[in-house]
């Protein structure tokens, strides 16, 4: 049985509402596993964010996709993606084209090397999802998808 919150972060005092322990749990959980992930990611030299990247220009397929689109379909807001997009055109993971009739459109897209790349991580991240989320049963894992569904759309 899983330790409760309070205990996993030594408070003494109880939560004021299930809310106020809810959000500090989803935080927290939030937390363990953007840093499980980046540690399984260290070894192949990229982020998270670079991995989340990739991931979306993989399922762009051969269109790629403009910065802008990129931002709207990251997990996470990040505040300059064309800058990202350039540190990861700089060591071939993506490329970048301009559009010949619209200049301000730049098309990015998943490099060979981007490709070959996401084939080695994919079973780390496989790993790191079984490791986390393999106990839970899939009346379990649907409930905690809308739950926390419901709770990205209350805002």
């Amino acid at each position: 049985m899983p330790k409760g919150l309070q205990a996993e972060l030594k408070q003494t005092k109880p939560f004021p509402t299930r809310g106020a322990e809810a959000l500090v749990s989803i935080l927290r959980t939030s937390a363990i596993l953007e840093h499980q992930l980046g540690e399984a990611l260290r070894p192949f030299g990229i982020t998270p964010t670079q991995h989340n990247v990739l991931r979306i220009l993989r399922g762009a397929g051969a269109a790629g996709l403009c910065g802008r689109e990129v931002a709207e379909r990251m997990v996470a807001r990040v505040p300059d993606v064309p800058r990202l997009l350039e540190r990861m055109e700089a060591v071939r993971l993506v490329s970048r084209e301009r559009d010949a009739a619209d200049r301000r459109h730049v098309a990015a897209r998943i490099t060979r090397k981007g490709l070959d790349l996401l084939e080695r991580v994919d079973p780390v991240i496989a790993a790191v999802e079984r490791a986390r989320l393999g106990r839970l049963s899939e009346r379990t894992l649907a409930g905690l998808i809308d739950g926390l569904a419901a709770v990205r759309d209350g805002a």
